[in-house]
């Protein structure tokens, strides 16, 4: 008889990886347990489905999920997480998978085995996060709530400060020198040029929302909104990228080089196809 896995679902974002450590788990605590036993398990009728689904060459249904979760034993809410976790991870869209994860972290459980995730989740959601890390730069940055919340534009709450505050002590962004004062713990941070998770997306939506607002909050000779259209031919998008990744990272050297950090500002770049290529449209 399979037995009561002591591998926690709530550690997991993955749900192929759970099934995984789940089979291996099961094969190292006890014989019996098979692919074709855990099929009689959750009422398959192919013996090898659990085998299929871990390679990645089954996608589960929703009614799929529920026998799978009857499979490994899963109950109430930890099986009831575990067909929300593979609803995030078949999500097709960016706006489904961050709804589905906003799911995910509803379950106390997750929010416990999570912790520096959850943290990471706000750094990553909240525009004025990245911008109160890049303010303690000045030389004379004041951790008071309400000295943060005024320098901000647009202006957010001292207690929206104070949590950001808290937020990136915990995930090591900020730290305390030895007088007691708040410092950058780390010069540089950068979320890398392909990073496609949850907190990322998240992260560009809330930026992007910050430079739509500032075309009407600053003058012009405060922002520089400029834009281009362009066809390129073949390997050209890749060049482009890779010109605008290496100008990314020569910024982030150049403001490492201030002597007199004073004003904290957001350079976004977007590059997004208007078009098909040709031959997608002889497909």
């Amino acid at each position: 008889m399979t037995k009561r896995s002591e591998i926690d679902v709530f550690e997991y974002l993955d749900y192929r990886a759970f099934l995984h450590d789940y089979y291996i788990e099961q094969k190292r605590r006890g014989r019996g347990f098979s692919y074709r036993a855990f099929s009689r398990a959750a009422g398959l009728r192919s013996p090898n489905y659990l085998k299929m689904v871990i390679d990645g060459d089954r996608n589960l249904t929703e009614s799929m999920a529920g026998r799978f979760a009857k499979g490994c034993r899963l109950e109430g809410e930890e099986a009831e997480y575990f067909c929300d976790l593979i609803a995030f991870n078949q999500a097709k869209t960016a706006t489904e998978r961050a709804e589905r994860y906003a799911r995910l972290t509803g379950f106390r459980r997750y929010r416990r085995a999570h912790r520096l995730e959850m943290a990471q989740d706000a750094y990553h959601s909240k525009w004025y996060l990245p911008a109160i890390r890049e303010l303690a730069a000045r030389a004379d940055f004041d951790e008071d709530p309400a000295w943060i919340a005024a320098r901000l534009r647009p202006r957010i709450t001292k207690r929206e400060a104070k949590r950001a505050l808290e937020t990136l002590l915990e995930l090591g962004l900020l730290s305390r020198d030895e007088q007691g004062g708040v410092a950058q713990a780390e010069p540089l941070v950068s979320t890398g040029p392909e990073a496609m998770g949850v907190h990322i997306v998240s992260y560009h939506r809330a930026m992007l929302e910050r430079a739509s607002s500032s075309l009407d909050l600053f003058s012009g000779a405060d922002r520089d909104i400029s834009s281009l259209t362009l066809c390129l031919g073949p390997g050209g998008l890749e060049n482009v990228k890779a010109r605008i990744l290496r100008f990314r990272r020569e910024l982030l050297e150049l403001s490492a080089l201030e002597d007199d950090p004073q004003q904290v500002v957001q350079i976004n770049f977007q590059l997004f196809p208007l078009s098909s290529q040709r031959d997608q449209e002889d497909q």
